[in-house]
């Protein structure tokens, strides 16, 4: 039996922290989890569901996270696949929650990777430790590297150009310049994004996401219990994971996990892609954006670049994609996942203010965890208003 229609994300909050040396990961998580039970209107006491992700967390991470929130609950969750995992956590407490498992999920991230200075994507694709590792990183090959092959083969292969990657930036970047809590604001022209230092040819240094500090909250539970509470609900219609990976024989670097958790999530929900009203999407560099928009199915392999340009994924477009600003111009403080599903929910509730998208009933959410060319997972949500 499908949990399409069942669950509901109850409350959210995203930390307004871009800068927070003063801080821990856990005091951030522990910030962000007041904030989302606040919003939702129930206490630390009802939650019985922990889910947790983090770059530095460790293997006993979600246990330590509980006790230093000082509660014992049913159901753990400590999934990490890369910056999708608080999509993912999000379908697995919707599991966890239709059977009876726990009946109140929290799902929370906390970051402070700028003021670590964490150079993120700027070191090896991955440690020699593991096999992908053991035939990529003793070539040099670096995370902003794999993503820049992939740009490269579709540019190759399709005609795509830098100058309609860079229409992504812009458009974001526009986002974010609504947005009071987004770390960049000033606003960015195709020819900045195409005069910024080269990264990895053909990336730019504003094709690539920006690092900070952060975290966020959201608070699952069944549709049931959410239509008591403080919020509207925010409905869970489908769901999906996967992962892409360098399979035997030659793999195909363009078909990210997106198509087939994307197909999953569209299949559950019975929806089409003329119903979506927004994306928000993992954007870890401006690539990332066109080659999920393709594999979700929003346009043709190789029709992503003319179908960013012209204003048709900024607000007031056909299809608005990261109205907060995203990775690129909000926050990305190393997993990036949970804010998709934050501003998705927000949207959906029509409280975003000068970024809102009118009449936002579908929102599609893909998060893109590990590296693109490389090996890396896909979540993807499909949510809507109840």
């Amino acid at each position: 039996m499908s949990v399409s229609g069942q669950v509901a994300i109850a409350g959210v909050y995203e930390h307004p922290a871009r800068w927070a040396p003063e801080k821990t990961e856990s005091q951030i998580m522990a910030e962000c989890a007041r904030g989302a039970l606040e919003d939702c209107g129930l206490e630390l006491s009802d939650v019985d569901g922990l889910f947790a992700a983090g770059i530095g967390m460790g293997i006993m991470g979600v246990v330590h996270l509980s006790e230093y929130l000082n509660i014992k609950p049913n159901y753990l969750d400590g999934t990490n696949i890369g910056g999708s995992s608080f999509v993912a956590h999000v379908s697995h407490a919707a599991a966890a929650i239709h059977a009876g498992m726990c009946d109140v999920a929290l799902v929370l991230y906390g970051s402070t990777a700028a003021s670590n200075a964490m150079a993120i994507g700027t070191g090896m694709a991955s440690s020699g430790k593991d096999p992908a590792g053991a035939f990529v990183s003793p070539y040099g090959m670096t995370t902003v590297g794999s993503y820049a092959m992939v740009a490269q083969q579709h540019m190759d292969k399709y005609g795509t150009t830098s100058e309609q990657l860079a229409q992504i930036a812009t458009t974001t970047r526009k986002h974010a310049s609504l947005n009071p809590n987004a770390k960049m604001r000033d606003l960015i022209e195709v020819e900045d994004v195409m005069a910024s230092r080269v990264i990895s040819s053909p990336l730019h240094l504003l094709d690539c996401c920006i690092i900070s500090d952060g975290g966020g909250a959201v608070v699952v539970t069944s549709l049931e219990r959410a239509r008591d509470l403080k919020k509207k609900p925010v409905v869970l219609l489908g769901c999906g994971e996967a992962v892409c990976h360098q399979e035997l024989g030659t793999p195909d670097l363009l078909t990210v996990a997106a198509k087939q958790s994307g197909e999953k999530a569209f299949a559950m929900s019975g929806l089409i892609h003329g119903d979506v009203d927004l994306c928000t999407l993992y954007d870890s560099f401006t690539i990332t954006v066109l080659v999920t928009l393709e594999c979700l199915g929003f346009c043709k392999p190789g029709e992503g670049g003319a179908f960013v340009e012209n204003g048709r994924i900024g607000i007031g477009g056909a299809l608005p994609v990261n109205p907060d600003g995203g990775g690129l111009s909000s926050n990305h403080p190393g997993m990036r996942g949970i804010f998709l599903v934050i501003e998705a929910a927000k949207q959906l509730r029509g409280e975003c203010d000068a970024r809102q998208v009118d009449e936002a009933k579908i929102a599609c959410v893909h998060g893109t965890g590990g590296i693109l060319g490389v090996s890396h997972s896909g979540a993807t949500l499909l949510l809507g208003t109840d």
